[in-house]
């Protein structure tokens, strides 16, 4: 079919733009589809990229200019319209005072000094195929000029849907170029939230993933040749007539709790933040390759692996689909990333796995790991303190356990390793530094461009996720007597403001501009930042007793191993009480299975029970294993600071918690509200309702 044949055809009434197993369909009549995929190029000849279209508009040539500001006049720090601009954040002096950039000069920059340099790598048919930076830039000008053949409107959404690749950067930024409004949709969403989002953010176009639920389809290459009638002139007119502090891109919040709210992001939100994340992190330019395999919807992936990435000319290559159901390892240990950005989950399934292969290997193996691991777990105190010495014995350790353990896992290239989005178990990080391998915490939100505090080599403590990103403030509002406040963010990385929403962004930005992030924290002496709970996870008892739930539920879950997930219930009620779920493998698609892990299976084993699946645990309710965990919950309620805060009762239930079965978000954040209305009738037995 021709691409005239596709763009005669888009009266459609229903065009299905939900993830990859989700069977809805959403009712529209001004949408045209595109596939950024042949089926013949995908493993499993399914996958493809739609996009649907409504009306057009023409802006009036004018000559291109690359440089100088490009500043619209405003009066507000705010703003909840797609066309109005922010007054930026700027300093008078340091990183804050930089001038202001837009997207498409921080790329022409890159393109002009590393433009030979190459910029994606995917695979096709199992070969890797590569991109330049002048080829990326070159696409991404003909997939702009496609959108304004197609119709594309001014501060209008281009709502993208699909796992990340090459296409999934050149139709995002491709957007950007043609003045639109570049908006990532979840693959996990239902179709009534892609319903949502795209009316939210009226978008004239829908790039959707999935050949098999597509009605009609304009293949990748047919949409790229569409523009080709545009001139040239013609784009370079919308891409001058960008300012810096307008909205270019929209983050859509996850939406636990009522509808996704649209974070608009400016070009120098973008900009300012890859370059000052950049410079933290002392990325060297034209030097870095890194992993893309987080879902490019959520922001930490986005500005990670997009921005940054075209900031400092590091080469992104692009993990399979079934990345984090098992083939990641594969791809780092192809692609040997100079730095590498796992959410918790992700470590945690490294330390499974790495635990499971020592427990399969011989006594005189497992002395040396061991022995190897204590020594590792001293030289990283030793190099968080600022002591450069090492134990006696590193050299070898490091020779026969260290580099061996960074080479299988594909990291004996990286200089950093960053974990993000969600909290991470001190058990976990200790296990990797007892490898010598140091997770610097980061934490920020879609609010504030990604980071807003970094841990890096030149500065980290364990458990705190590290000082201020350079050129942002950190305050803390109405501490209590232990230094625990709300953390607010000010810079220019703060966000425009929620489109449509003036409500919902004056809760988020109060009068003078400071960006209310709802998480509770406090410093130490040396300014590091440290996260103690969020407002509205705290669990405020009957009698009025505040219990942030985190440390509690990974005190647990350090204490007992065999607990996968474990959430904390007991909002107004007289005690505490906690859902429990034990580790299990996951099927093909990612699901959790009735079969316990390996490791699972061995601490069964270790504790005189012969168990291969939960549900024996369960039905049995295996004396040995819940006599374990009573136990390790009375060593939690042994610390525990108060009688309110001490754990009464708990449950397992029958299925661990999973991204398809609702209970965790896309980066694997749990999602209480969610859980709760899931399990009301466990909860409602803890307290004889």
């Amino acid at each position: 079919m021709s691409a005239d044949e596709c763009i005669s055809q888009s009266d459609s009434k229903e065009i299905p733009v939900s993830g990859n197993d989700s069977e809805g369909f959403v009712k529209t009549e001004e949408y045209q589809t595109v596939a950024l995929h042949d089926s013949k190029d995908q493993p499993n000849g399914d996958c493809s990229f739609s996009v649907m279209k409504s009306n057009t508009g023409n802006e009036p040539a004018i000559p291109l200019t690359t440089g100088g500001v490009r500043l619209a006049p405003a009066q507000d720090l705010w703003s909840t319209a797609r066309d109005k601009p922010v007054k930026l954040r700027m300093e008078t002096s340091g990183l804050g005072s930089e001038p202001p950039m837009t997207i498409h000069q921080m790329f022409q920059a890159t393109v002009q000094k590393y433009g030979g340099y190459p910029a994606l790598r995917g695979k096709k048919e199992g070969t890797w195929v590569t991109l330049t930076y002048k080829e990326y830039y070159q696409h991404a000008r003909a997939a702009a000029r496609s959108f304004l053949k197609l119709g594309l409107e001014r501060f209008h959404g281009v709502g993208i849907l699909g796992f990340n690749s090459p296409e999934w950067f050149i139709a995002d930024v491709g957007c950007i170029l043609a003045g639109g409004l570049a908006t990532g949709i979840y693959t996990t969403n239902s179709p009534e939230a892609c319903q949502y989002v795209a009316g939210n953010c009226e978008a004239n176009v829908l790039v959707v993933e999935n050949n098999k639920q597509l009605v009609k389809i304009l293949q990748w290459a047919e949409f790229m040749k569409l523009g080709e009638c545009i001139p040239e002139a013609e784009l370079d007119a919308v891409i001058d007539s960008q300012k810096a502090n307008e909205c270019c891109t929209l983050i859509y919040t996850s939406g636990t709790t009522g509808n996704p709210k649209g974070v608009m992001l400016s070009h120098d939100n973008i900009t300012w933040t890859a370059t000052a994340a950049g410079l933290m992190t002392s990325l060297k330019m034209a030097e870095e390759e890194i992993v893309s395999y987080l879902p490019l919807s959520h922001v930490a992936a986005q500005v990670h692996d997009m921005w940054i990435c075209m900031r400092f000319a590091v080469i992104t290559n692009f993990a399979e689909p079934d990345a984090l159901k098992g083939s990641l390892a594969n791809t780092l240990r192809e692609v040997r990333p100079t730095s590498f950005l796992g959410v918790p989950r992700v470590w945690e399934k490294m330390q499974e796995a790495m635990k499971s292969a020592g427990a399969k290997s011989s006594i005189t193996k497992k002395k040396i790991a061991d022995w190897a691991k204590g020594i590792g777990l001293q030289a990283s105190y030793n190099a968080m303190n600022g002591d450069s010495s090492v134990p006696w014995g590193f050299t070898l350790a490091n020779a026969l356990v260290f580099k061996n353990v960074r080479k299988a896992l594909g990291l004996d290239r990286c200089r950093a390793c960053y974990t993000g989005a969600a909290p991470i178990t001190k058990d976990t990080l200790e296990y990797f530094m007892s490898l010598y391998i140091t997770v610097f915490e980061l934490y920020g939100m879609s609010e504030s461009t990604g980071p807003h505090s970094i841990s890096c080599a030149e500065g980290y403590h364990i458990m705190s996720c590290g000082k201020v990103l350079t050129g942002c403030k950190t305050k803390l509002d109405k501490p209590d007597t232990d230094g625990n406040g709300e953390i607010c963010f000010w810079g220019r990385h703060v966000f425009m403001g929620y489109l449509n929403m003036p409500d919902k962004t004056e809760e988020a930005l109060d009068a003078d501009g400071w960006l209310h992030s709802g998480d509770l924290g406090k410093h130490d002496k040396d300014d590091f930042l440290y996260i103690t709970g969020r407002i509205k996870e705290l669990i405020i008892t009957a009698g009025g007793e505040n219990v942030p739930p985190v440390p509690i539920e990974d005190a647990l879950k350090e204490d007992v191993s065999i607990i996968s997930n474990a959430m904390l219930v007991g909002d107004k009620k007289k005690f505490l009480s906690m859902l429990l779920t034990l580790k299990c493998n996951v099927d093909d698609n990612g699901d959790p299975t009735d079969e316990l892990t390996p490791l699972a299976v061995e601490f069964c084993r270790q504790h005189g029970v012969i168990a291969s699946k939960v549900s024996e645990i369960i039905n049995k309710k295996e004396p040995a294993i819940y006599k374990v965990i009573q136990e390790g919950i009375d060593r939690v309620n042994a610390n525990a600071t108060s009688n309110a805060q001490r754990v009464q009762k708990w449950t397992i239930l029958p299925r661990d918690f999973s991204i398809s079965g609702g209970e965790l978000g896309p980066t694997m954040k749990l999602k209480r509200p969610v859980v709760s209305k899931m399990y009301q009738e466990e909860i409602n037995k803890f307290y004889g309702e």
